[in-house]
């Protein structure tokens, strides 16, 4: 079938509006899903100019926070039904190790399934001109329609705006699960967050909903610390003006906080992350920085702390997601704060905008409900 979309066709340059084609023959456990609306994250920008790694499978098509109405199924899916409302999450095969487990977010395929372009069975699904195109985290959400494996999709409540909830898949799931499903803090224990983009303001959100006390931001933008202290945070600290943070902290809790967040990869940040947690304190690495430099005795072995990296908010978005969204009803997760709404055309200017901080999470209104 013919679709619209958004394509990387050289590495940093801004993304070009094409016709594509895309195989919308079902394998068993496939679903074809109408793109309502996508949110823009940071893996979709780094992607445009290379990947993390400096090389992505350009061309391509990105776009990985989606959500859309169910167009059809394939002949094994029994969890939806035309006309469903859906999310779709990150991607995972279902037969590891990890996924056997319960933990798809470290799937042994993850890498390949999600950021390497190619389909489950090693295929492309997209093509320009009679030549393939590559898909990201199996969806490719920067389409007016999209193809994902049914234990990628989650069923959404028909009451809440569809063009709003992509981001659940990925950014907003990450941070606020980071806090809720892998640290798990009890209510009164304190937390820090580095950076407050999408994810780290996610996981204030997220601390919130924990009855953290304090919860601490930190960032180099007033205009966000003034966006985390409305969304929870009890403290900021701007550490272009106050460099050095776990002295700050200790200000706000003698003995340093039970829990950090690292959700900005910036180098440095995440031994001020650990200097800044107390005694047994633990650490998650969300946003990586390249590189740290630590002082191995008495940055982690005496205090007896605990550095470890999360992805996806260790959320299983079949349950995760629901939950935020119920959240979200009860006005304790108001995501949409960080929202600003751009048409499909327009989605270099969102990337853009994106980019240099002038808003936390673009969302593309590519259709109508």
């Amino acid at each position: 079938m013919k679709i619209k979309a958004a394509v990387s066709l050289v590495q940093d340059d801004p993304l070009v509006m094409k016709t594509v084609d895309l195989d919308d023959h079902l394998n068993g456990h496939e679903v074809l899903i109408k793109t309502v609306g996508s949110g823009i994250c940071g893996a979709d920008i780094s992607e445009t100019h290379g990947g993390p790694t400096g090389y992505a499978p350009i061309p391509m098509i990105m776009g990985h926070e989606g959500s859309g109405i169910v167009e059809k199924v394939g002949s094994d899916v029994d969890e939806f039904v035309p006309g469903d409302h859906v999310v779709v999450s990150y991607a995972s095969c279902g037969t590891c190790k990890q996924c056997v487990e319960g933990r798809p977010y470290a799937c042994e395929r993850m890498n390949e399934l999600n950021f390497e372009g190619k389909d489950m069975d090693g295929g492309t699904r997209y093509s320009l001109d009679g030549k393939p195109l590559s898909s990201f985290f199996q969806a490719s959400s920067f389409g007016d329609h999209m193809k994902a494996l049914d234990r990628n999709v989650v069923k959404v409540d028909k009451d809440v705006d569809l063009t709003i909830l992509g981001p659940l898949g990925c950014g907003l799931q990450t941070g606020s699960g980071t806090v809720l499903n892998s640290l798990k803090p009890a209510p009164g224990e304190g937390i820090i967050i580095f950076g407050t983009g999408t994810v780290g303001l996610a996981a204030i959100m997220g601390a919130k909903v924990a009855h953290c006390d304090p919860i601490i931001a930190v960032d180099v933008f007033d205009s966000r610390l003034e966006m985390a202290k409305e969304l929870g945070a009890t403290h900021v600290i701007n550490s272009k003006n106050i460099p050095d943070v776990p002295t700050e902290v200790q200000k706000i809790a003698k003995g340093g906080v039970e829990y950090g967040v690292v959700s900005a990869g910036v180098n440095g940040l995440a031994e001020q992350a650990v200097r800044s947690v107390g005694i047994h304190g633990e650490v998650a690495i969300v946003g990586g920085a390249i590189e740290g430099k630590f002082n191995m005795a008495m940055d982690f072995l005496v205090p007896a702390k605990t550095v470890k990296g999360v992805l996806q908010g260790d959320s299983l978005p079949k349950i995760y997601i629901p939950r935020l969204i119920n959240l979200y009803k009860q006005g304790l997760f108001p995501f949409d704060k960080l929202v600003k709404f751009y048409d499909f055309d327009d989605i270099n200017q969102a990337m853009e905008d994106s980019s240099n901080g002038k808003v936390v999470k673009p969302i593309l209104k590519i259709a109508e409900v």
